[in-house]
């Protein structure tokens, strides 16, 4: 049995939890995967399952063996997929995650064409606001606000991203527009929730700063439940103003204070296309990236 499938059977293993389990997924024997793992476990002298008659569980030994087998096999795989693709079109699979905000904004438009230029190439493409770690593996690429020095991470800017203070022209009829980062305070605020913020809006002009608390009637850790939000007329929010274009356009938002930069803290001041150092880029992370910087720039988003 080579390395490369006892590998396959272990990794299975432990994302399932069960032996049989991991052999239905791969279509072995329960008896062969068992096989692998013992001769896995006489080879490294130590156990990578703790096992019971009703459980099955990685081992300290076992958690830092995962690690490792997954880069493993993740590198295998991209450098087949690579030879195979040396004077072929792209193919495979290709993991992207990202923000809630950036799906109907561009990035399903741009996935769609993308699959229609690579007929080979299947996207997976999961948003979600929460963070999720590049290096466990789950996914290639993930689209990010923010700046650019993560650790572990290589990070490619796609396009500027400046914040807007904004609010609907019926909120500013009832409350005023306010003039100065002071005048905030007086208003009601949508505040976007997120452990890396504070309490405070900062905004400078001419090389001063000003900061303003932030506190109103509706918080959210997503984005859409605040922008619904103020474009009912119920209060002042900072978002990316490409995230709110067409609601510029169309005259539902207005923005305020804009001879002042608002500092834009989590929402960071660039899109940037991020994957993990450890691994090597395939063509299709390089093409989708391309991709992408091409239809952003196409699409006068920015």
């Amino acid at each position: 049995m080579d390395k490369f499938s006892s590998l396959e059977m272990f990794v299975a293993s432990a994302e399932t939890g069960s032996f049989s389990r991991a052999a239905e997924r791969l279509g072995k024997t329960p008896s062969a995967v068992t096989k692998a793992i013992g001769l896995l476990e006489i080879e490294l002298g130590a156990r990578l399952f703790e096992r019971t008659t009703r459980s099955m569980s990685l081992t300290e030994a076992g958690q830092l063996y995962l690690d490792g087998a997954r880069e493993v096999l993740a590198r295998m795989r991209e450098t087949t997929e690579e030879i195979a693709q040396l004077h072929h079109s792209l193919r495979g699979v290709l993991r992207i995650t990202g923000p809630l905000i950036v799906g109907p904004v561009f990035l399903d438009q741009a996935c769609a064409e993308f699959l229609e230029q690579n007929p080979d190439v299947r996207l997976q493409v999961d948003l979600s606001d929460s963070y999720l770690d590049l290096l466990d593996g789950r996914y290639d690429l993930a689209l990010r606000m923010g700046n650019s020095n993560l650790p572990g991470l290589i990070a490619q800017p796609l396009a500027q991203s400046r914040i807007a203070l904004c609010a609907s022209p019926a909120y500013l009829a009832r409350r005023g527009v306010p003039q100065h980062p002071r005048e905030v305070a007086e208003h009601d605020c949508l505040v976007y929730r997120h452990p890396a913020l504070d309490d405070r809006w900062w905004f400078e002009v001419d090389g001063e700063r000003y900061s303003t608390p932030r506190s109103g009637r509706l918080s959210s850790d997503n984005q859409a439940v605040l922008l619904t939000a103020c474009l009912a007329g119920h209060g002042l929010l900072p978002c990316p103003r490409w995230s709110v274009l067409e609601h510029l356009r169309s005259g539902r938002l207005v923005t305020v204070l804009d001879d002042f930069f608002f500092e834009p803290d989590t929402f960071g001041a660039q899109i940037l296309a991020v994957y993990p150092s450890n691994r090597r880029a395939t063509r299709r992370i390089h093409s989708f990236i391309e991709h992408l910087r091409a239809f952003l720039l196409r699409g006068g988003i920015f």
